[in-house]
């Protein structure tokens, strides 16, 4: 199963959805829990996306959350706000963009 988080991040780029994204830039630190996990980070600037293993200096936003959490709400298997409601996703920073970023991707 850690496969596919892992799996998951990489193909982000090739989803992503410039057009929804508009001009937007955004660092965003993905610290995932459990298996599978580790710590990610989104850059995504001038319409692309990249995505990085790694610990950026200086997010605009860190999401915290279960790897598989992750993967179950990236495959629209996990509702955003009831996840953040029970405590399953901590975020750091701007949460706008949190609401915005799942938008972005084609998923």
């Amino acid at each position: 199963m850690s496969s596919q988080v892992r799996q998951l991040l990489e193909a982000m780029p090739a989803a992503f959805m410039p057009d929804k994204a508009g001009s937007a830039k955004a660092l965003i630190q993905l610290d995932l829990a459990g298996e599978g996990g580790g710590q990610w980070v989104l850059d995504i600037a001038q319409g692309e996306c990249q995505v990085t293993e790694a610990k950026s200096p200086k997010p605009d936003v860190t999401v915290s959350m279960d790897a598989q959490d992750f993967a179950a709400l990236y495959n629209n298997q996990l509702n955003p706000v009831q996840a953040f409601m029970a405590g399953k996703i901590k975020v750091t920073g701007n949460v706008g963009l949190v609401m915005q970023l799942l938008n972005w991707f084609d998923r």
